[in-house]
């Protein structure tokens, strides 16, 4: 069985505190990347719950090397690629 290397992305909140999430899948809408993160934090959750924060964010590739995860502020768009996530963890073609 080969392991899948998992992808991390550290980020930085208002107080200075750093948190990761863990990459679950990259898709395209549209012409723009977003990526499907997860709290790496929920670990202390009950097992059989589904409580781990999960966000999509926009992908901006800033330069050969660096890419920014940008918070998605449009709601609109937002919920239209809620959509599009919970059919692709439905099984579904998007």
């Amino acid at each position: 069985m080969e392991m899948e290397e998992r992808d991390v992305v550290t980020f930085t909140d208002e107080e200075g505190n750093e948190f990761e999430l863990d990459v679950i899948e990259y898709f395209e809408y549209e012409g723009q990347e977003y990526a499907v993160l997860m709290d790496l934090g929920e670990d202390d959750a009950d097992e059989g719950e589904d409580t781990a924060e999960v966000y999509i964010m926009k992908i901006v590739q800033m330069d050969d090397d660096m890419e920014e995860f940008v918070p998605i502020e449009d709601d609109s768009l937002m919920e239209k690629l809620i959509a599009i996530v919970q059919r692709r963890f439905d099984g579904e073609e998007v």
